[in-house]
């Protein structure tokens, strides 16, 4: 028993995981700052578009 508790420590198999589950973490984190970002941008443009458009008349 004390041998098979002594490799499961050893082991480091583990933290190959624990590196991508941070990388993958860090990557949605910056896609939602950049998602976040455009949106503000994005809904200004609409709102500038929507007056033009209605301040036209035919």
């Amino acid at each position: 028993m004390r041998l098979i508790v002594n490799r499961f420590f050893r082991s480091q198999a583990g933290a190959v995981t624990v590196d991508w589950v941070v990388l993958c973490a860090g990557i949605v984190a910056l896609a939602v700052a950049v998602v976040t970002m455009m949106q503000t941008g994005t809904l200004s443009l609409t709102g500038n578009v929507a007056t033009f458009l209605t301040s036209l008349s035919f």
